[in-house]
């Protein structure tokens, strides 16, 4: 009768341990590996986005691009998201302002 109710104990007892030892277990490891995961990779690539679209937005007239293409061009004229390059003396080219890689602003 004894070894029958000793038996009856630690089976009640054994659901609450085994969540409490997962809670554990997540508190301890999985959580702290996900804000590692964030401070790493997503709040990274959050700061270098809002860095590319304050350079797209500073792109003024006269200023010197290089396109994704490898193009360098003056910025000849903006309408909106189009730039109008001048590569030569003779030629202008419409880009989409997304498409620069690179800003030089003359000196």
């Amino acid at each position: 009768m004894l070894d029958t109710a000793f038996a009856q104990t630690a089976t009640q007892a054994a659901p609450g341990t085994a969540g409490g030892a997962f809670m554990s277990l997540f508190v301890t490891t999985i959580l702290p590996i996900m804000a590692l995961y964030y401070f790493f990779f997503i709040y990274p690539q959050g700061k270098e986005k809002k860095k590319r679209e304050e350079m797209l937005g500073a792109i003024q007239r006269g200023d010197r691009v290089l396109t994704r293409g490898g193009i360098y061009g003056t910025v000849a004229d903006i309408k909106e998201n189009i730039l109008v390059l001048k590569i030569s003396d003779n030629t202008k080219v419409e880009f989409d302002k997304s498409s620069v890689e690179t800003v030089e602003k003359p000196s």
